[in-house]
């Protein structure tokens, strides 16, 4: 047998597709299915963006009701937001839609499988398949899926082996989460992520600040100067930060400077007090984590 015959027979089947609903994240899994050879044959879409969203990136799928979505499907994706999810599972439950032995995959982080009890009790095989990556609702989406992990978590080693090979068949890296670790996963990604957001967002802001000054005659302040003096220091930041963890802190608090936060804190809250209690709060995690002088540790704390 040939490597190529090998591979062939080991290759998911191709599957008849159903979206739930056709947002960032169910168009971009859509249409990453279709490139490996799956079928989406419907999606839901109620409102104008996911509509357009649809028509535009999957123009042989059908919009149609969620139930008839469901009823149309193989593997049924919920890509929906994590507080519906519960209600369209029990919904679809009542319907009559998933026959047994339907895959019912969702994208939520936060939640197991154990929010699809409805299905399942039904005989549907639920899988949690989130895609640990942000979604702008562009195109570009689909080409990222391929690069990225997905916490997976399912019933047992059949419903495993299923969505390790949806994964890998998109290019994906498979992580497996366990049903009680999910919620723990899903905070440890929105901590790293949609914090780091807020702190950038207000770094910017109070360089903005601080490059708002006179300057020189006949010299205007570009406003996306504070992004381009920001932006080599805080990727290189990130980067040794992934790759050495906390060893790779820098700055004051790593040499336990307590004039120099002093002065951070005391400038910081003339421009916001929000930063500046942000700022101290981190620099408390940090000084406290690698074991700072103890001076600088109560300062912060607000102790002396």
């Amino acid at each position: 047998m040939t490597s190529s015959e090998f591979t062939a027979d080991i290759a998911p089947a191709r599957l008849t597709v159903g979206i739930v609903s056709a947002g960032r994240v169910g168009t971009a899994v859509g249409e990453a299915l279709e490139r490996v050879g799956h079928v989406v044959v419907a999606c839901s879409a109620v409102s104008a963006d996911p509509v357009q969203r649809a028509t535009t990136r999957l123009p042989d799928t059908e919009i149609l009701p969620v139930d008839e979505v469901a009823r149309r499907a193989e593997l049924l994706v919920l890509a929906v937001p994590d507080t519906e999810l519960a209600s369209i599972a029990s919904g679809l439950a009542s319907t009559g839609a998933v026959a047994p032995g339907k895959l019912v995959v969702h994208t939520s982080g936060a939640n197991g499988i154990s929010v699809l009890a409805p299905l399942t009790a039904l005989g549907a095989i639920p899988l949690a398949i989130h895609p640990a990556m942000t979604f702008t609702g562009e195109a570009e989406d689909t080409d990222r899926l391929s690069s990225a992990c997905f916490g997976i978590t399912a019933a047992d080693e059949i419903g495993y082996a299923v969505a390790q090979a949806l994964v890998l068949e998109l290019g994906g890296e498979p992580v497996h989460v366990a049903e009680e670790n999910r919620v723990l996963y899903h905070a440890a990604l929105a901590h790293g992520s949609n914090h780091l957001v807020t702190v950038i967002a207000d770094a910017i802001d109070a360089l903005g600040v601080a490059l708002d000054g006179p300057g020189f005659p006949g010299i205007d302040t570009d406003p996306n100067t504070p992004v381009r003096v920001l932006a080599p220091l805080v990727t290189a930041a990130l980067e040794n930060a992934l790759r050495r963890g906390r060893s790779a802190l820098t700055g004051p608090v790593a040499r336990g400077d307590l004039v120099a936060v002093e002065a951070h804190l005391a400038t910081l809250a003339k421009v916001d007090p929000g930063i500046a209690a942000e700022y101290r709060a981190l620099a408390l995690r940090a000084a406290t984590k690698i074991g700072s002088n103890s001076e600088l540790v109560e300062f912060l704390e607000g102790e002396r």
